[in-house]
């Protein structure tokens, strides 16, 4: 059944459509619930929930990671539902760092800055916005298996997100830094809708920076960012018909979108501008739109003559936005309009004196802004060391080739693991490579890294979050599984063997894998639970190789094992050493 022809209450058929469709539609949900009045917003979130679900349901972590950030974009572009996003950035955040995935990690702190602007905590989405930074400050390596189109897509949305928040903040040339960054990736790889969404972020802030500069006198400079404004309102007209958003396509962009119509009516008010302005104020949701709308319609009024309308206007945004914690900077352009609109009672002496403290005011709250510039690159330059200590920590105990963790992290871990009764059941497994050596041998050994590298990083992502798997040396992995009796780890694993027997031939070049795995005994060492591991991974390469063997604690193969294990290393396999519990030297 078409989508069209569904009714809008039947659930669609996820399971039969692709991963690239469920990250697709959230994006098309979040471009649609923007413009949705109140009950379809609801719906809508609730089926990015779903496609959320589904996407769970099948594991792959870089969609999750996409669908999750979609799950929170819904929820904090809608100020009712802003609170439910908690939970989800907080499992964004989790997901992201334990697969790697540095730009959408960033991008969560980036939404989170979002969502503490709504409650008015400044300071704290401040140290957000500069956690992201310093995270896309690291010399990122694009992730292919994203594709080049999606990474470039990723890398511009979660800059936008970042100045998103710069431009809530008012720290305008920090936020057009970004933007312009956003603007490179944008250009190599996005479609109409994602060019929209960027010109339109843009003329935003470029109106909410020009509106700043009026506050401290800079009447020309403020000019110069209407105009600028105004010819990306032009701009946007192509994309914007082809974009995602609801649309009437009898209509311009700047009929339909309040910071398009608001950013050519700035940079020359007019009559001409006053019926449109007055239809999009009717249609105002966000606090931002409000206030850049009512400012832009009172302009063109008070150029009509028309200022008690204008002030009019202000008033009811004033009123409007009187409880609102969100857009500071904003509110305090409108409050600023509607007071020099509104004039003042007393003698002239008396309003020369307001208006010299006004200056004053705003000189210092302009000081103030140079002082958040400041301590936004403190932060970033913190962030950005911290991290850096945190690599070079992280090092010591990261295999280079792979990015698992090492023996010594292993060691760390099994100790920490075999020593804590919360963790028992604690399976313990050795793998090791089938044809690996003929990969070496046929080809050449940068193509045998290549297959380490998608061997470790499909072993990983079939396991859940609190397994380990570590390398131990050439093309041997160890995997624990705290919490696992022997039946539940030998289930996980074998849907690890099955993934990596089911990838495409240009990436495992045919290779397979033995399994070995035990259940950690009480009082039993860690290098005498390795040994068993180690048999029983010889007895799964006897068979054929592709093959777990699990080895009940009451079982005892090693005899057996350590016949093989001895013809192995006669023909000059290097097999597990038991001293792998002592700490590597460099």
């Amino acid at each position: 059944m078409d989508d069209e022809q569904r009714d809008p209450g039947e659930l669609p058929a996820l399971e039969e459509r692709s991963d690239a469709w469920l990250v697709g539609r959230a994006r098309e949900l979040l471009a649609v619930i923007q413009v949705s009045p109140a009950a379809e917003r609801l719906r809508h979130t609730n089926e990015v929930d779903r496609l959320l679900a589904e996407a769970q349901h099948r594991g792959e972590p870089r969609m999750v990671a996409q669908l999750l950030r979609s799950a929170v974009a819904v929820r904090v572009v809608n100020n009712d539902m802003a609170d439910s996003a908690e939970p989800l950035l907080d499992e964004l955040l989790a997901h992201t760092r334990r697969h790697g995935l540095v730009v959408l990690q960033a991008d969560a702190h980036a939404l989170r800055g979002r969502r503490l602007l709504l409650a008015g905590a400044e300071d704290a989405a401040l140290t957000e916005a500069a956690v992201a930074l310093a995270m896309l400050d690291e010399d990122i390596t694009p992730d292919m298996l994203l594709g080049g189109r999606n990474w470039d897509m990723i890398m511009a949305g979660t800059l936008m997100d970042i100045g998103t928040v710069l431009t809530e903040l008012g720290v305008y040339e920090v936020a057009d830094q970004v933007m312009t960054r956003a603007n490179k990736c944008i250009r190599a790889s996005a479609g109409p809708h994602l060019i929209s969404v960027h010109l339109i972020n843009r003329a935003r802030l470029l109106v909410g920076w020009g509106l700043r500069l009026e506050r401290i006198g800079e009447d020309e400079r403020a000019a110069e960012r209407f105009a600028t404004a105004a010819a990306i309102a032009v701009a946007v007209e192509a994309p914007f018909r082809e974009s995602l958003f609801p649309r009437d396509p009898s209509l311009l962009a700047a009929d339909q979108n309040p910071v398009i119509g608001s950013a050519l009516a700035l940079a020359h008010p007019s009559g001409a501008h006053i019926n449109r302005l007055q239809r999009l104020s009717a249609s105002m949701r966000y606090p931002r739109e409000l206030v850049i709308v009512a400012i832009a319609l009172a302009r063109c009024l008070e150029h009509e003559g028309r200022d008690d309308e204008a002030v009019d206007v202000l008033g009811e945004a004033r009123s409007r936005m009187y409880h609102e914690a969100a857009e500071p900077t904003l509110r305090l352009c409108l409050i600023r309009e509607y007071a020099r609109l509104s004039g003042a009672s007393g003698s002239e002496r008396t309003i020369g004196a307001l208006e010299h403290y006004a200056t004053e005011l705003e000189a210092q709250l302009w000081d103030m802004r140079e002082s958040r510039i400041a301590t936004l690159n403190t932060r970033r330059e913190h962030e950005r060391l911290s991290r850096m200590h945190g690599a070079i920590a992280l090092q010591a105990l990261q295999d280079p080739l792979t990015g698992l963790p090492n023996r010594r992290a292993l060691d760390e871990r099994l100790d920490v693991l075999a020593s804590a009764p919360a963790n028992h059941p604690l399976a313990v497994a050795l793998v090791d490579l089938d044809g690996f050596k003929g990969v070496n041998d046929r080809m050449s050994h940068a193509e045998g890294d290549d297959v380490l590298r998608v061997v470790a990083s499909t072993l990983r992502d079939a396991l859940r979050g609190s397994d380990m798997v570590a390398r131990y040396g050439g093309d041997e992995f160890i995997v624990l599984l705290p919490g696992a009796p022997l039946s539940a780890a030998e289930a996980a694993l074998r849907r690890a063997l099955s993934a990596i027997a089911g990838l495409p031939h240009d990436l495992s070049h045919g290779v397979t894998l033995s399994i070995g795995v035990v259940s950690l005994r009480p009082q039993e060492t860690a290098v005498r639970a390795l040994a068993r591991a180690d048999a029983a991974m010889y007895q799964a390469k006897r068979g054929g190789g592709n093959d777990i063997v699990a080895v009940p604690s009451g079982a005892d193969g090693d005899g057996a094992a350590e016949e093989d294990k001895s013809d192995d290393e006669a023909a000059g396999g290097a097999r597990l050493d038991p001293a792998w519990v002592l700490p590597e030297t460099t």
